[in-house]
C-alpha cells in the first residue's frame, strides 16, 4: 500500500513532466512552461498576485543556476515555500482568539 507522503511525491513528478515535456528540454520548465504549469496548477495562487509580473519574478527566483529554465529540484522549491506559506497561514488562522 502507497502512503499518502509517498503519492504526493508522485503527484509532484507526473505534475513537473507533464509540463516539462511540452518543448525543448523535456526534463526542465521553459518560461511558457512554467507559466502553464502556474495557470493550470496554482491559479488561485496566481490570481491572487496583482502584479502582472509575478510569472517573471517567480522564474527569476526559481531559476538558481541562471540558464533560463526551472529544472525540477529548482521547481521543489516553489513547490516547498509555499506548502510552508499554506501551513504559516493556517497555523495563525487556527491561533486567532
Amino acid at each position: 500500500m502507497v502512503s499518502k507522503l509517498e503519492n504526493a511525491m508522485e503527484s509532484l513528478i507526473r505534475v513537473f513532466h507533464e509540463y516539462s515535456s511540452k518543448e525543448g528540454d523535456k526534463y526542465k520548465l521553459s518560461k511558457v512552461e512554467l507559466k502553464s504549469l502556474l495557470h493550470g496548477e496554482l491559479c488561485d495562487f496566481l490570481a491572487a498576485s496583482k502584479d502582472p509580473m509575478v510569472v517573471e519574478q517567480i522564474m527569476t527566483d526559481l531559476d538558481e543556476n541562471r540558464d533560463g529554465e526551472v529544472d525540477f529540484q529548482e521547481f521543489v522549491v516553489l513547490v516547498a515555500a509555499l506548502t510552508v506559506a499554506c501551513n504559516d497561514f493556517f497555523v495563525k488562522s487556527l491561533n486567532k482568539p
